[in-house]
């Protein structure tokens, strides 16, 4: 009943725009910080990898590792992917446009955060998060999805129709 109300209801739609906004403005001012900051995520790698230790460790041996053996190697591509994902996905979410997936981006990027044993706001922008995911396309009704959405089904639909000419449509 909830998850319809979320997927359905106009009142739903209107709270959805206010957790995007806060979510949107939360990963936009933490990217635009690291953009214009010169932003260097060797010292937080480093950080959580030695997390890895001890009798009770905030960080997984497995996230560890990875972190050792990927992502410190390349830091350089994390120094570009990190502000540059929270800069776009807090923009994403503010103007409501492709609403899910940056959601979606924006949770991966949390929970990597508490992956290297970081809490902060983000089991708060997780728990918001979900919220929007579930609410789907709703969530970004009151934004630029109210017209992307439609239009990529309607040229999805029209390939469909041209690839399948022998389908008919109700």
């Amino acid at each position: 009943m909830f998850v319809k109300w979320l997927r359905e209801n106009k009142v739903a739609s209107g709270f959805m725009v206010i957790i995007r906004l806060y979510l949107g403005y939360e990963w936009l001012t933490a990217g635009w910080g690291k953009i214009t900051g010169g932003f260097d995520a060797s010292g937080f790698l480093k950080g959580a990898i030695g997390k890895a230790t001890g009798e009770h460790p905030a960080v997984q041996s497995w996230w560890a590792q990875f972190l050792e053996g990927f992502a410190l190697p390349n830091v350089d591509l994390f120094n570009f992917l990190v502000p540059w994902g929270e800069f776009l996905v807090g923009i994403a979410l503010i103007l409501g446009a492709f609403t899910t997936f940056a959601a979606l981006m924006g949770a991966a990027m949390n929970f990597a955060f508490m992956f290297s044993g970081t809490t902060s706001t983000n089991p708060q922008m997780v728990l918001l998060t979900i919220f929007i995911l579930v609410a789907g396309y709703n969530a970004g009704k009151w934004g630029l999805d109210r017209y992307i959405i439609p239009f990529i089904r309607n040229k999805m639909a029209k390939k469909q129709k041209v690839n399948h000419p022998q389908m008919k449509t109700a």
